[in-house]
Protein backbone atom coordinates (compact mmCIF):
# COMPACT_ATOMS: atom_id res chain seq x y z
CA UNK A 1 0.00 0.00 0.00
CA UNK A 2 1.45 3.13 -1.02
CA UNK A 3 2.13 6.23 1.48
CA UNK A 4 -0.82 8.21 -0.67
CA UNK A 5 -3.32 5.45 -0.03
CA UNK A 6 -2.21 4.96 4.15
CA UNK A 7 -2.64 8.74 4.25
CA UNK A 8 -5.93 8.49 3.35
CA UNK A 9 -7.29 5.87 4.95
CA UNK A 10 -6.41 7.63 7.91
CA UNK A 11 -7.76 10.60 7.07
CA UNK A 12 -10.62 8.85 6.35
CA UNK A 13 -10.73 6.79 9.80
CA UNK A 14 -10.31 10.31 11.54
CA UNK A 15 -13.29 12.23 9.78
CA UNK A 16 -15.56 8.94 10.17
CA UNK A 17 -14.03 9.14 14.22
CA UNK A 18 -15.36 13.14 13.80
CA UNK A 19 -18.82 12.08 12.34
CA UNK A 20 -19.01 9.90 15.16
CA UNK A 21 -18.36 12.19 17.71
CA UNK A 22 -19.87 14.96 15.74
CA UNK A 23 -23.67 12.64 15.36
CA UNK A 24 -23.17 11.78 19.54
CA UNK A 25 -23.05 15.40 20.20
CA UNK A 26 -25.81 16.02 18.15
CA UNK A 27 -27.83 13.22 19.80
CA UNK A 28 -26.68 14.91 23.83
CA UNK A 29 -27.96 17.76 21.93
CA UNK A 30 -31.44 16.25 21.01
CA UNK A 31 -32.16 15.20 24.04
CA UNK A 32 -31.21 18.48 25.86
CA UNK A 33 -33.80 19.94 23.30
CA UNK A 34 -36.28 17.36 24.35
CA UNK A 35 -36.06 17.65 27.92
CA UNK A 36 -36.26 21.87 27.71
CA UNK A 37 -38.97 21.09 25.43
CA UNK A 38 -40.42 19.08 28.39
CA UNK A 39 -40.15 21.42 31.08
CA UNK A 40 -41.57 24.30 28.75
CA UNK A 41 -44.30 22.15 28.24
CA UNK A 42 -44.52 20.76 31.98
CA UNK A 43 -44.09 23.92 33.51
CA UNK A 44 -47.31 25.72 31.47
CA UNK A 45 -48.97 23.05 32.00
CA UNK A 46 -48.73 23.21 35.52
CA UNK A 47 -48.98 26.93 35.57
CA UNK A 48 -52.23 26.71 34.19
CA UNK A 49 -53.75 24.22 36.50
CA UNK A 50 -52.56 26.43 39.82
CA UNK A 51 -54.06 29.87 37.65
CA UNK A 52 -57.47 27.39 37.29
CA UNK A 53 -57.52 26.13 40.55
CA UNK A 54 -56.64 29.78 42.20
CA UNK A 55 -58.94 31.47 40.31
CA UNK A 56 -62.17 28.94 40.68
CA UNK A 57 -61.61 28.84 44.64
CA UNK A 58 -61.18 33.20 44.72
CA UNK A 59 -63.97 32.89 42.73
CA UNK A 60 -66.17 30.34 45.06
CA UNK A 61 -64.56 31.90 48.33
CA UNK A 62 -65.77 35.93 46.68
CA UNK A 63 -68.93 33.96 45.64
CA UNK A 64 -69.58 32.73 49.46
CA UNK A 65 -68.35 36.34 50.72
CA UNK A 66 -70.91 38.54 48.61
CA UNK A 67 -73.60 35.61 49.42
CA UNK A 68 -72.93 36.01 53.44
CA UNK A 69 -72.71 40.12 52.92
CA UNK A 70 -76.43 39.91 51.22
CA UNK A 71 -77.80 37.61 53.38
CA UNK A 72 -76.71 39.76 56.38
CA UNK A 73 -77.58 43.03 54.85
CA UNK A 74 -81.40 41.56 54.03
CA UNK A 75 -82.23 40.45 57.57
CA UNK A 76 -81.13 43.99 58.45
CA UNK A 77 -84.13 44.82 56.31
CA UNK A 78 -86.26 42.46 57.73
CA UNK A 79 -85.83 43.60 60.93
CA UNK A 80 -86.36 47.47 60.26
CA UNK A 81 -89.71 46.33 58.36
CA UNK A 82 -90.84 44.30 60.77
CA UNK A 83 -89.44 46.45 63.91
CA UNK A 84 -91.48 49.72 61.68
CA UNK A 85 -94.36 47.40 60.71
CA UNK A 86 -95.86 46.70 64.00
CA UNK A 87 -96.61 50.18 65.64
CA UNK A 88 -98.47 51.17 62.34
CA UNK A 89 -100.46 47.59 62.04
CA UNK A 90 -101.53 48.44 66.39
CA UNK A 91 -102.77 51.73 65.00
CA UNK A 92 -104.10 50.37 62.18
CA UNK A 93 -106.27 48.30 64.61
CA UNK A 94 -106.97 51.25 67.01
CA UNK A 95 -108.33 53.29 64.13
CA UNK A 96 -110.46 50.54 62.76
CA UNK A 97 -112.07 49.71 66.04
CA UNK A 98 -112.34 53.20 66.22
CA UNK A 99 -114.43 53.46 62.91
CA UNK A 100 -116.49 50.22 63.97
CA UNK A 101 -117.65 51.88 66.77
CA UNK A 102 -118.39 55.17 64.98
CA UNK A 103 -120.67 53.27 62.12
CA UNK A 104 -122.23 51.64 65.74
CA UNK A 105 -122.55 54.73 66.71
CA UNK A 106 -124.16 56.36 63.85
CA UNK A 107 -126.89 53.82 63.36
CA UNK A 108 -127.92 53.99 66.59
CA UNK A 109 -128.28 58.00 66.74
CA UNK A 110 -129.88 57.78 63.07
CA UNK A 111 -132.83 54.79 64.60
CA UNK A 112 -133.12 56.89 67.79
CA UNK A 113 -134.07 60.14 65.53
CA UNK A 114 -136.61 58.24 62.85
CA UNK A 115 -138.21 56.32 66.02
CA UNK A 116 -141.80 57.04 67.40
CA UNK A 117 -142.34 59.81 70.12
CA UNK A 118 -143.19 57.00 73.35
CA UNK A 119 -139.46 55.50 72.36
CA UNK A 120 -137.47 58.29 71.54
CA UNK A 121 -136.77 59.95 74.65
CA UNK A 122 -135.16 56.93 76.05
CA UNK A 123 -133.48 56.02 72.73
CA UNK A 124 -132.03 59.69 72.40
CA UNK A 125 -131.17 59.65 76.38
CA UNK A 126 -129.21 56.67 75.81
CA UNK A 127 -127.71 57.69 72.53
CA UNK A 128 -125.97 60.93 74.53
CA UNK A 129 -124.75 58.94 77.18
CA UNK A 130 -122.95 56.39 74.90
CA UNK A 131 -121.96 58.98 72.48
CA UNK A 132 -120.02 60.96 75.86
CA UNK A 133 -118.26 57.76 76.74
CA UNK A 134 -116.91 56.81 73.60
CA UNK A 135 -115.38 60.07 73.94
CA UNK A 136 -115.39 61.14 70.24
CA UNK A 137 -113.46 63.93 70.38
CA UNK A 138 -110.26 61.85 70.85
CA UNK A 139 -108.51 60.63 67.75
CA UNK A 140 -105.54 58.40 68.13
CA UNK A 141 -102.12 59.52 66.74
CA UNK A 142 -100.72 58.83 62.95
CA UNK A 143 -96.83 59.73 62.98
CA UNK A 144 -96.06 61.39 59.95
CA UNK A 145 -94.30 60.01 56.97
CA UNK A 146 -90.93 61.95 58.09
CA UNK A 147 -90.96 60.06 61.38
CA UNK A 148 -91.40 56.80 60.07
CA UNK A 149 -88.20 54.77 58.16
CA UNK A 150 -87.26 54.83 54.75
CA UNK A 151 -85.18 52.06 54.09
CA UNK A 152 -82.76 51.99 51.47
CA UNK A 153 -79.45 50.41 51.01
CA UNK A 154 -76.05 52.63 50.32
CA UNK A 155 -73.48 50.37 47.81
CA UNK A 156 -70.53 52.13 47.40
CA UNK A 157 -69.09 51.92 43.69
CA UNK A 158 -65.85 52.61 45.35
CA UNK A 159 -65.59 48.84 45.91
CA UNK A 160 -65.79 47.51 42.77
CA UNK A 161 -63.37 50.11 41.17
CA UNK A 162 -60.83 48.70 44.30
CA UNK A 163 -61.85 45.16 43.09
CA UNK A 164 -61.34 45.57 39.82
CA UNK A 165 -58.08 47.60 40.41
CA UNK A 166 -57.11 44.64 42.53
CA UNK A 167 -58.03 41.75 40.17
CA UNK A 168 -56.36 43.25 37.72
CA UNK A 169 -52.98 43.23 39.33
CA UNK A 170 -53.66 39.90 40.96
CA UNK A 171 -51.04 37.21 39.50
CA UNK A 172 -47.87 36.77 37.37
CA UNK A 173 -47.08 34.80 34.52
CA UNK A 174 -43.11 34.45 34.65
CA UNK A 175 -41.10 32.79 32.23
CA UNK A 176 -38.09 32.25 34.28
CA UNK A 177 -37.63 32.78 38.54
CA UNK A 178 -35.84 35.36 40.18
CA UNK A 179 -33.24 33.07 41.68
CA UNK A 180 -31.69 30.11 40.55
CA UNK A 181 -29.56 27.25 42.28
CA UNK A 182 -25.89 27.42 41.22
CA UNK A 183 -24.10 24.65 42.91
CA UNK A 184 -24.66 21.56 44.78
CA UNK A 185 -21.15 20.28 46.45
CA UNK A 186 -21.44 17.22 48.24
CA UNK A 187 -20.26 17.26 52.03
CA UNK A 188 -19.48 14.24 54.21
CA UNK A 189 -23.68 13.30 54.99
CA UNK A 190 -24.51 16.35 53.73
CA UNK A 191 -24.69 18.94 50.64
CA UNK A 192 -23.69 22.49 50.14
CA UNK A 193 -26.39 24.35 48.11
CA UNK A 194 -24.80 27.84 46.53
CA UNK A 195 -27.79 29.97 44.76
CA UNK A 196 -27.88 33.32 42.88
CA UNK A 197 -30.38 35.71 41.76
CA UNK A 198 -30.69 35.91 37.90
CA UNK A 199 -33.13 39.05 38.14
CA UNK A 200 -31.38 42.24 38.99
CA UNK A 201 -34.30 44.18 39.35
CA UNK A 202 -35.94 41.94 41.70
CA UNK A 203 -35.24 43.44 45.65
CA UNK A 204 -34.72 40.66 47.88
CA UNK A 205 -35.33 40.31 51.18
CA UNK A 206 -35.45 36.40 52.07
CA UNK A 207 -34.56 33.27 50.44
CA UNK A 208 -36.32 30.19 50.81
CA UNK A 209 -34.54 26.84 50.16
CA UNK A 210 -36.24 23.51 49.99
CA UNK A 211 -35.62 20.25 49.71
CA UNK A 212 -37.09 16.20 49.79
CA UNK A 213 -36.10 12.78 48.77
CA UNK A 214 -36.37 12.12 44.95
CA UNK A 215 -38.47 9.19 45.77
CA UNK A 216 -41.14 10.86 48.23
CA UNK A 217 -43.59 14.07 47.37
CA UNK A 218 -42.67 16.61 50.00
CA UNK A 219 -40.33 19.27 50.38
CA UNK A 220 -39.48 20.88 53.34
CA UNK A 221 -38.08 23.89 54.66
CA UNK A 222 -33.99 23.66 54.97
CA UNK A 223 -33.17 27.43 55.21
CA UNK A 224 -34.81 30.95 55.30
CA UNK A 225 -32.77 33.95 55.58
CA UNK A 226 -30.59 36.49 54.08
CA UNK A 227 -27.37 34.32 52.49
CA UNK A 228 -27.21 32.73 49.89
CA UNK A 229 -25.82 29.22 50.53
CA UNK A 230 -26.79 26.84 53.18
CA UNK A 231 -25.48 23.56 54.53
CA UNK A 232 -28.24 20.14 54.77
CA UNK A 233 -27.34 18.54 56.97
CA UNK A 234 -28.79 14.55 58.14
CA UNK A 235 -28.51 13.25 54.49
CA UNK A 236 -28.19 9.37 53.57
CA UNK A 237 -24.98 9.01 51.61
CA UNK A 238 -25.93 7.21 47.83
CA UNK A 239 -29.70 8.83 47.81
CA UNK A 240 -30.45 11.58 45.44
CA UNK A 241 -32.33 14.54 46.87
CA UNK A 242 -34.33 17.28 44.85
CA UNK A 243 -33.20 20.87 45.91
CA UNK A 244 -35.14 23.92 45.23
CA UNK A 245 -34.97 28.13 45.84
CA UNK A 246 -37.10 30.80 46.10
CA UNK A 247 -37.12 34.73 47.42
CA UNK A 248 -39.48 37.00 48.39
CA UNK A 249 -39.21 40.67 47.23
CA UNK A 250 -38.82 43.55 49.96
CA UNK A 251 -42.12 44.55 51.45
CA UNK A 252 -43.88 41.68 49.81
CA UNK A 253 -45.22 38.62 51.87
CA UNK A 254 -45.41 36.24 49.13
CA UNK A 255 -42.79 33.81 47.98
CA UNK A 256 -41.46 34.52 44.26
CA UNK A 257 -41.63 31.15 41.69
CA UNK A 258 -39.43 28.29 42.60
CA UNK A 259 -36.57 27.93 41.09
CA UNK A 260 -35.63 24.95 38.46
CA UNK A 261 -35.28 21.80 41.20
CA UNK A 262 -31.53 20.14 41.23
CA UNK A 263 -30.52 16.71 41.82
CA UNK A 264 -27.55 16.82 44.50
CA UNK A 265 -26.39 13.88 46.72
CA UNK A 266 -23.65 12.49 48.82
CA UNK A 267 -21.22 9.84 48.62
CA UNK A 268 -19.46 10.32 51.42
CA UNK A 269 -20.29 9.01 55.21
CA UNK A 270 -21.10 11.57 57.70
CA UNK A 271 -18.65 12.54 60.12
CA UNK A 272 -19.32 11.20 63.36
CA UNK A 273 -17.87 10.85 67.23
CA UNK A 274 -16.67 8.17 68.32
CA UNK A 275 -18.84 6.21 70.64
CA UNK A 276 -17.85 4.59 74.24
CA UNK A 277 -15.56 7.86 74.83
CA UNK A 278 -15.65 8.29 78.93
CA UNK A 279 -16.82 12.02 79.81
CA UNK A 280 -18.47 12.67 76.62
CA UNK A 281 -21.96 12.17 75.68
CA UNK A 282 -22.94 11.92 72.14
CA UNK A 283 -26.05 12.71 69.99
CA UNK A 284 -28.35 10.00 68.15
CA UNK A 285 -26.75 11.17 64.90
CA UNK A 286 -23.14 11.06 66.92
CA UNK A 287 -22.80 14.57 65.14
CA UNK A 288 -22.88 16.22 68.39
CA UNK A 289 -20.53 15.63 71.49
CA UNK A 290 -21.32 16.64 74.88
CA UNK A 291 -18.64 16.80 77.71
CA UNK A 292 -20.35 15.32 81.11
CA UNK A 293 -20.33 16.39 84.08
CA UNK A 294 -19.38 12.21 85.29
CA UNK A 295 -15.36 12.38 83.68
CA UNK A 296 -12.51 10.48 84.58
CA UNK A 297 -9.19 12.38 86.75
CA UNK A 298 -7.94 13.45 83.63
CA UNK A 299 -9.77 14.45 80.44
CA UNK A 300 -8.77 12.57 77.10
CA UNK A 301 -9.26 13.21 73.66
CA UNK A 302 -12.53 12.25 71.87
CA UNK A 303 -12.07 11.36 68.15
CA UNK A 304 -14.06 10.58 64.92
CA UNK A 305 -14.95 6.81 64.59
CA UNK A 306 -13.00 7.06 61.43
CA UNK A 307 -10.79 8.89 59.68
CA UNK A 308 -13.79 10.66 57.07
CA UNK A 309 -11.92 13.82 57.23
CA UNK A 310 -10.14 14.39 53.28
CA UNK A 311 -7.75 17.09 52.34
CA UNK A 312 -10.15 19.47 49.73
CA UNK A 313 -13.04 19.11 51.90
CA UNK A 314 -14.37 22.02 54.65
CA UNK A 315 -14.43 20.61 58.57
CA UNK A 316 -16.42 22.86 61.01
CA UNK A 317 -16.96 22.63 64.48
CA UNK A 318 -19.81 24.44 65.50
CA UNK A 319 -20.09 25.48 69.66
CA UNK A 320 -23.48 25.36 70.58
CA UNK A 321 -22.70 25.41 74.29
CA UNK A 322 -19.47 26.44 76.48
CA UNK A 323 -18.17 25.78 79.60
CA UNK A 324 -14.93 26.44 81.63
CA UNK A 325 -12.04 27.07 79.96
CA UNK A 326 -8.48 25.29 80.17
CA UNK A 327 -5.51 25.55 78.56
CA UNK A 328 -5.80 22.05 77.53
CA UNK A 329 -8.31 22.19 75.60
CA UNK A 330 -8.34 21.21 71.74
CA UNK A 331 -10.32 21.44 68.58
CA UNK A 332 -8.52 19.95 65.25
CA UNK A 333 -7.43 17.34 63.26
CA UNK A 334 -4.93 14.41 63.31
CA UNK A 335 -3.00 11.64 61.88
CA UNK A 336 -4.06 8.80 64.43
CA UNK A 337 -6.41 8.22 67.25
CA UNK A 338 -3.94 8.19 69.98
CA UNK A 339 -5.36 6.82 72.69
CA UNK A 340 -4.73 8.06 76.21
CA UNK A 341 -4.06 11.57 74.97
CA UNK A 342 -5.20 14.87 77.06
CA UNK A 343 -5.14 16.95 74.12
CA UNK A 344 -4.58 17.19 70.46
CA UNK A 345 -2.07 19.90 71.27
CA UNK A 346 0.51 16.82 70.25
CA UNK A 347 2.73 15.30 67.63
CA UNK A 348 0.77 14.78 63.94
CA UNK A 349 -1.68 17.31 65.20
CA UNK A 350 -3.30 20.73 64.35
CA UNK A 351 -5.85 22.16 66.39
CA UNK A 352 -6.82 25.46 68.02
CA UNK A 353 -7.22 25.78 71.93
CA UNK A 354 -10.26 27.84 73.21
CA UNK A 355 -8.27 30.80 74.22
CA UNK A 356 -7.97 30.77 69.95
CA UNK A 357 -4.04 29.36 70.28
CA UNK A 358 -3.01 27.49 67.00
CA UNK A 359 -0.70 24.20 67.75
CA UNK A 360 0.99 22.36 65.54
CA UNK A 361 2.83 18.85 65.72
CA UNK A 362 2.26 20.42 69.73
CA UNK A 363 4.28 23.59 69.03
CA UNK A 364 1.92 27.02 69.46
CA UNK A 365 2.09 29.60 66.72
CA UNK A 366 2.45 32.74 67.20
CA UNK A 367 -0.19 33.66 64.85
CA UNK A 368 -3.62 33.89 67.04
CA UNK A 369 -7.32 33.56 66.21
CA UNK A 370 -10.33 34.84 68.50
CA UNK A 371 -11.32 32.60 71.58
CA UNK A 372 -13.69 30.10 71.32
CA UNK A 373 -17.35 30.65 72.52
CA UNK A 374 -21.02 30.21 72.74
CA UNK A 375 -21.67 30.13 68.99
CA UNK A 376 -18.52 29.61 67.21
CA UNK A 377 -17.77 28.31 64.45
CA UNK A 378 -14.14 26.53 63.87
CA UNK A 379 -13.35 25.59 60.24
CA UNK A 380 -10.25 23.41 59.18
CA UNK A 381 -9.66 23.51 54.96
CA UNK A 382 -6.94 21.42 53.62
CA UNK A 383 -5.00 20.64 50.53
CA UNK A 384 -1.89 18.74 49.63
CA UNK A 385 1.22 21.36 48.41
CA UNK A 386 3.60 18.50 47.52
CA UNK A 387 5.30 15.34 48.20
CA UNK A 388 8.77 15.95 48.94
CA UNK A 389 11.21 12.90 47.94
CA UNK A 390 12.89 11.09 50.44
CA UNK A 391 16.07 11.82 50.63
CA UNK A 392 19.60 12.19 52.71
CA UNK A 393 18.73 16.79 52.17
CA UNK A 394 15.22 16.05 53.30
CA UNK A 395 15.57 15.05 56.87
CA UNK A 396 12.55 13.55 58.63
CA UNK A 397 13.32 14.83 61.67
CA UNK A 398 13.31 18.32 60.66
CA UNK A 399 10.00 18.23 58.83
CA UNK A 400 8.77 15.33 57.12
CA UNK A 401 8.20 14.93 53.33
CA UNK A 402 4.73 15.39 53.05
CA UNK A 403 3.26 18.92 53.26
CA UNK A 404 -0.29 19.93 53.42
CA UNK A 405 -1.35 23.93 53.27
CA UNK A 406 -4.16 24.42 56.33
CA UNK A 407 -6.46 27.18 57.18
CA UNK A 408 -8.26 27.53 60.07
CA UNK A 409 -10.52 29.84 60.00
CA UNK A 410 -12.91 31.38 63.02
CA UNK A 411 -14.97 34.28 63.45
CA UNK A 412 -13.75 36.97 60.83
CA UNK A 413 -9.83 35.58 60.93
CA UNK A 414 -8.09 32.65 59.55
CA UNK A 415 -4.61 31.58 59.95
CA UNK A 416 -2.89 29.78 56.93
CA UNK A 417 0.52 27.98 56.92
CA UNK A 418 2.32 24.19 56.45
CA UNK A 419 1.62 21.53 57.94
CA UNK A 420 5.12 18.65 57.59
CA UNK A 421 3.70 15.11 58.14
CA UNK A 422 6.70 12.37 57.95
CA UNK A 423 4.28 10.43 55.30
CA UNK A 424 1.69 11.13 53.36
CA UNK A 425 -2.07 10.41 54.44
CA UNK A 426 -5.36 10.84 52.43
CA UNK A 427 -7.59 11.14 55.41
CA UNK A 428 -7.11 12.12 59.12
CA UNK A 429 -9.14 12.18 62.18
CA UNK A 430 -10.87 14.88 63.93
CA UNK A 431 -11.33 15.30 67.69
CA UNK A 432 -11.45 17.84 70.89
CA UNK A 433 -10.70 17.68 74.68
CA UNK A 434 -12.14 19.66 77.43
CA UNK A 435 -11.35 19.48 80.61
CA UNK A 436 -14.35 20.91 82.10
CA UNK A 437 -18.01 19.81 81.64
CA UNK A 438 -20.27 22.30 79.58
CA UNK A 439 -19.07 22.27 76.12
CA UNK A 440 -21.19 20.54 73.38
CA UNK A 441 -19.58 20.69 69.63
CA UNK A 442 -21.31 19.87 66.33
CA UNK A 443 -19.10 18.54 63.92
CA UNK A 444 -19.98 18.88 59.75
Amino acid sequence: MSIEVEALLQEAKESIEAAQNYRSELQQRLLGLSQARKQVRGTSSQAREALKRHFSELQAVVTQLLAERLSVLLNEVDIIEQDSVRPLDDCQKLIEQGVSTADELLREGESAIRCGLGEKEDKLGNFTKKALHIQLDSLPEVPALIDVPCVSAQLDDSLLYALREKVSRHGAVSSHPPVQIEELQERPGSVLVRWCKVDDDFAVQDYRLQYRRSASGQYEDAYIGREQEFLVLHLDPHMDHLFRVCARGEGRTEWSPWSVPQTGYTTMAPHEWSPGSEGYILSSRRNIAMRSDSSPPKATVLYSSAPTYFCGQTLTFKISAAGQVDTRDSIGVCVDSEEGAESLQRDQSVCISTSGAVFVNGKEMTNQLPSITLGSAVTFDMEVVNVLPASNNNNLSEGGNFKLRVTIGSGNREVVFDWLLDQAVDCLYFGCSFAYPGWKVLVF
